[in-house]
């Protein structure tokens, strides 16, 4: 069987990666607008409504105006929008099946699912299974940093660092969004299940590609004060028997390089690792992968997969 697959904003950096991906598919057929047509509005729909499958690459106003163009009567085209817009929306499903079997199911059924964003994932992944079962409060005062390669900024970015990569402020990590509003906060709060959103310092590296997702915890401030190697046991457990989503083994020493954890060891595979270092008293949990890969293009494609009743692993390494 053959899949029409629609990708809006094919020219961006997630697009891009997914065409990319998609190209070596047999199943897969990928239906393109003509390059005089890409701003009909009519086109776009008729393109829309034939796809079994639409990705929207986009800025977030763009891919409303894109959902808006699906009949309402049509049952059969799927969305997967990659953008901000729908990922707290209540009639859309969050794209992260390895929070739960129901999850999963969720976006097995779904006809519109939102992409998570890149370190929306990290968090949501060591949070969501804390916080659900109540080794972390939900009304937790929580906080996490995030370094993130270059290119999950987007083509503008990453023109930035082509171009200005030798210049002596471009070669050190460097915080954004110290206004305490990243476009991920709202996702983090509600996927998570805290009360109150987290204090979020995002950090982009001198690299192009790849991310460490970081959240410190005090058990002092937890229920029963689970200490690491407590933490550790129940996210290994949780995530048990997950393909992309592995849990190292405790204060994995011999996973680091020389007591260093790398950012872009998870690069060009849709794995995200999590490792569990501390004591009694404080813990930190990493969640590292690739940001273009579990971080983006990679989880649309697995969501992409489960919709269809693929393999969910179907051009994607682990």
């Amino acid at each position: 069987m053959t899949f029409k697959i629609f990708i809006d904003g094919r020219h961006g950096t997630t697009g891009l990666k997914i065409d990319e991906r998609l190209q070596a598919r047999s199943e897969i057929e990928i239906l393109t607008i003509p390059e005089a047509q890409r701003k009909d509005a009519a086109v776009k729909a008729e393109f829309i409504n034939r796809a079994d499958v639409v990705f929207l690459c986009l800025p977030d106003a763009a891919a409303k105006e894109s959902v808006a163009l699906l009949d309402p009567a049509n049952k059969k085209t799927r969305i997967l929008d990659a953008s901000t817009a729908h990922r707290t929306n209540p009639d859309w499903v969050y794209g992260l099946p390895e929070l739960s079997a129901e999850q999963r199911e969720k976006v097995k059924n779904a006809q519109k699912v939102a992409v998570p964003g890149c370190h929306a994932s990290g968090f949501n992944l060591v949070m969501h299974p804390l916080v659900k079962a109540g080794l972390v409060p939900a009304d937790y005062p929580a906080s996490c940093h995030s370094v993130t390669g270059y290119s999950g900024g987007g083509k503008e970015m990453i023109a930035d660092y082509e171009t200005r990569g030798a210049e002596e402020q471009m070669k050190s990590p460097r915080q954004y969004a110290l206004g305490l509003a990243h476009k991920h906060l709202p996702e983090m709060q509600t996927i998570s299940g805290l009360d109150f959103k987290p204090i979020f310092n995002p950090i982009v590296g001198p690299f192009a590609q790849g991310m460490v997702v970081t959240v410190p915890l005090h058990t002092r401030l937890l229920p029963g004060r689970p200490d690491a190697q407590a933490i550790h046991k129940h996210l290994a457990d949780w995530y048990a028997g997950q393909t992309f989503v592995k849990v190292l083994p405790f204060d994995s020493a011999a996973y680091l390089d020389g007591g260093f954890l790398p950012a872009t060891t998870c690069n060009d595979t849709n794995r995200a690792e999590l490792f569990v270092f501390g004591h009694a008293e404080q813990v930190i949990v990493c969640a590292r992968f690739d940001n273009l890969g579990k971080g983006a293009s990679g989880a649309a494609l697995q969501c992409m997969n489960i919709m269809l009743g693929l393999d969910e692993t179907t051009g994607l390494a682990a």
